[in-house]
């Protein structure tokens, strides 16, 4: 419970990059011949459901070693799925690759109006080196997403934790001067505390719309909790997505005092009202 239990102050943040699962049996052997592409500029980084026919991502791609590798092939898959086609072979680097899903779509024989919001292109980098082609750890994912349009990401919202034991209303802004950041209001009004800092920042990235919440203090005391709680400066900070179809925010915190942290992965839901 926030109101009794407090830890001593220790988290760990770690950032998972998923691929898709190989069906070479020798793959594992493979992967330590194999020359790793560089994978960089990745913009757009989504696909935008609302042209299907004509979004694409875009990245630059190159090598350290020139001499070592004969091509590098883009392959593309579904979902995770072990189908995989072949969509581009590159020679010349670096290079700049667009992969259009319409595209990808007919390469992986899928009908685009198959393809619906919230499915993920995979995208590998093979190479071929001595003859033999080789998988890679140069993999991203990207995924069919509505368009960002911020007067649809701010306003009045509901906010609810299970895991903090929350629920209430907050009022979310966004920067005059910068579209993707956002700011929260009223989280530890929810908590029947006196806001009296903040608003939390939030920061959405442009490419994937994941969204980084700057550690920022919002009350200097916790005694509206009750006259036994006595801690000073409650900070939030996190990481979550958006979807940017009906504004929701999923959002995970670390949660912090002065004295010592209540946890990590406090899982927050902000719904538009």
């Amino acid at each position: 419970m926030k109101h009794s239990s407090i830890i001593s102050i220790f988290f760990a943040f770690a950032l998972l990059l998923g691929g898709c699962k190989d069906t070479n049996e020798n793959l594992v052997g493979s992967r330590g011949v194999a020359v790793v592409p560089l994978i960089s500029k990745l913009s757009p980084a989504v696909f935008d459901s609302n042209d299907m026919a004509n979004t694409y991502v875009e990245f630059q791609l190159d090598v350290p070693d020139k001499t070592l590798l004969e091509n590098a092939i883009v392959k593309v898959s579904l979902n995770g799925l072990m189908q995989r086609a072949d969509y581009s072979t590159i020679t010349t680097f670096p290079q700049t690759v667009k992969v259009s899903l319409k595209d990808a779509a007919a390469k992986l024989n899928i009908a685009l109006d198959k393809i619906k919001l919230g499915d993920i292109l995979n995208v590998e980098i093979w190479t071929t080196s001595g003859g033999k082609v080789h998988p890679t750890s140069a993999v991203f994912n990207s995924a069919v997403v509505c368009p960002y349009y911020p007067d649809q990401i701010v306003g009045s919202y509901h906010s609810v934790s299970t895991d903090w034991a929350s629920e209430g209303d907050v009022t979310i802004t966004i920067d005059p001067a910068n579209p993707y950041i956002v700011y929260v209001a009223g989280l530890e009004e929810i908590d029947g505390l006196n806001e009296d800092l903040g608003p939390l920042k939030m920061v959405i990235n442009p490419l994937d719309y994941s969204v980084t919440a700057v550690k920022t203090v919002l009350a200097s005391s916790t005694l509206g909790w009750g006259p036994t709680s006595d801690y000073h400066n409650i900070a939030y900070e996190g990481t979550g997505k958006l979807n940017t179809c009906d504004g929701t925010y999923e959002m995970s915190f670390t949660i912090t005092v002065d004295e010592g942290t209540f946890g990590t992965n406090q899982a927050f839901t902000f719904t538009k009202n």
